[in-house]
């Protein structure tokens, strides 16, 4: 089945696409990527923007039936004394080897 990609049914999918987050938007990637049929994935990058190894993952979870769960909260930096436990005293090592009383 050929579907033909109009201006406004690909403005259409691009903006469903932002508005969903997580698992939703794969899935929703995903069946739109298998409803346009041979070479999918790669007019959904070209056309949308979707990302290829997002939209194969949301595929595998649909044939697997297995959700992918999410792990937000792990992203963004670290504060430095997490991973680096010793800075601080570190720190003022280095400066009151240099100030002087």
């Amino acid at each position: 089945m050929l579907i033909e990609l109009t201006d406004s049914l690909k403005s259409l999918l691009k903006e469903t696409a932002t508005q969903l987050k997580g698992a939703a938007k794969r899935r929703f990637q995903a069946q739109t990527v298998m409803g346009l049929g041979y070479g999918g994935q790669l007019i959904a990058q070209n056309e949308f923007g979707w990302d290829r190894k997002t939209i194969r993952k949301g595929i595998k979870e649909l044939t697997t039936k297995i959700t992918c769960v999410d792990n937000y909260s792990a992203k963004g930096r670290w504060k430095a004394e997490e991973h680096l436990a010793n800075l601080l005293e570190d720190i003022k090592k280095l400066v009151d080897s240099h100030s002087s009383y």
